[in-house]
């Protein structure tokens, strides 16, 4: 059967140019833009404390999951297959540099961060996968057919099969730290004010008026006199005695400097919003009680990392299968590992499992992570002890001569 070639619309060029930069080419040097007329680099942006909390919290608990690799049977029934070969990369060493905990971290970060997403290379030999390599940000480009949007992928201006490109794309095209640049720009504006506002003293105390102008050596002096009484901790609480037509006036915080602290709480609820996290793992605890606080987290892994849980799932498993393999093997994340409860109540569940004949006990055991042991395959409750019916004894009277007779 043939194929017909793909129709590829031709295009005109398009110009871009460093006098009037648009955001694509901002964000090849790492510049987020605002509307605000604040752009801040990446690296700015990590310095912001929600920021950075937000893209940890995403990467390092997809990381933290235990990956496995499972093989899929005919039955759709998926079971572990503990000897592939690839599964080293992941769990172990995914090269000679970079764990298999750091490789995961890192495209997870590069794709919350990096409109390109979290791309790396995957170098094959003749016995399979030999390492893989997580380039800097710019080594990798990815363009995309305008037609189709199937990417091509180069590696220092060198073309690359997208076969050997593990890529997690971020929605939308564009990484949550891009789509958020007001609010981190905002949030900027407001740390930098406030640091502003007690190292350089960017709202005085008050102020002296003098009735009639003086020169500046008496201003010079004034100061001085000023500074050498009042200023510094050991003069507080002194009487301050200014000379004849001079006045203290007492400079107040506007109302908007009042809610500066209000200001700066809103900027992570909107940062939280922009990385669908839940406020509470932000550590904005104001409306946290013992009741919500477990439902977001139920929340975080729903609808937080499931999504880019399975995003990632597909990646690896494009990239780290051929399409032999890829047609009966899947790459699976542990999700358990998130939703433990406390050792008393995953008791409760198991023990409650196991005599529904939900589960068998070898099957509780390994949740536990415990080894199987003898008998444990059978579905039995073990709350319920089940005797064996008892063989009929013989009647002591039968066979014997009646007495009657």
């Amino acid at each position: 059967m043939k194929f017909l070639s793909r129709i590829r619309p031709a295009r005109a060029p398009e110009t871009k140019g460093l006098a009037d930069p648009t955001p694509d080419v901002l964000s090849i040097f790492g510049i987020v833009p605002a509307a605000g007329g604040v752009a801040i680099t990446g690296q700015q942006a990590l310095r912001i404390p929600a920021v950075s909390a937000a893209i940890r919290l995403i990467s390092e608990a997809v990381a933290s999951l235990d990956v496995m690799v499972k093989a899929v049977g005919s039955d759709g029934v998926e079971a572990d297959a503990t000897n592939h070969p690839v599964l080293p990369f992941l769990r172990d060493q995914a090269n000679g540099w970079t764990s298999g905990f750091e490789f995961i971290r890192d495209l997870v970060i590069d794709a919350l961060t990096d409109d390109r997403g979290g791309v790396a290379w995957v170098n094959r030999g003749s016995a399979g996968v030999l390492e893989i390599v997580r380039y800097r940000s710019g080594i990798i480009t990815v363009d995309y057919d305008q037609a189709t949007g199937e990417p091509r992928y180069q590696i220092n201006s060198r073309p690359v099969d997208g076969k050997d490109i593990i890529h997690l794309r971020p929605p939308f095209g564009r990484s949550p730290l891009t789509l958020a640049a007001e609010a981190i720009g905002l949030a900027n504006t407001l740390g930098q004010h406030g640091a502003n506002l007690f190292a350089k003293g960017a709202k005085p105390g008050g102020a002296l008026k003098f009735e009639k102008g003086l020169g500046e050596d008496a201003i010079k002096r004034i100061r001085a006199i000023w500074d050498s009484t009042m200023v510094g901790a050991e003069n507080s609480g002194k009487t301050i005695i200014l000379p004849d037509g001079t006045s203290y006036e007492a400079i107040g915080f506007s109302s908007t400097d009042a809610q500066f602290i209000e200001n700066r709480k809103f900027q992570i609820l909107e940062i939280a919003r922009a990385f669908r996290v839940p406020p509470t793992m932000l550590y904005d605890l104001e409306r946290a009680t013992w009741s919500n606080g477990e439902q977001m987290g139920m929340e975080f892994l729903t609808y937080t990392l499931e999504p880019w849980l399975r995003a990632l799932e597909g990646a690896l498993r494009r990239a780290l299968f051929t399409p032999e393999e890829a047609a009966g093997f899947v790459i699976r994340f542990d999700r358990d590992d998130l939703t433990r409860a406390d050792l008393a109540t995953r008791a409760t569940v198991i023990n409650s499992l196991i005599s529904s004949r939900t589960i068998n006990p070898n099957e509780g055991r390994a949740w536990l992570g415990l080894t199987p042991r003898e008998g444990g395959d059978e579905f039995s409750n073990p709350n319920i002890t089940e005797k064996p019916a008892e063989p009929a004894k013989p009647d002591p009277k039968e066979g014997k001569p009646d007495e009657l007779q």
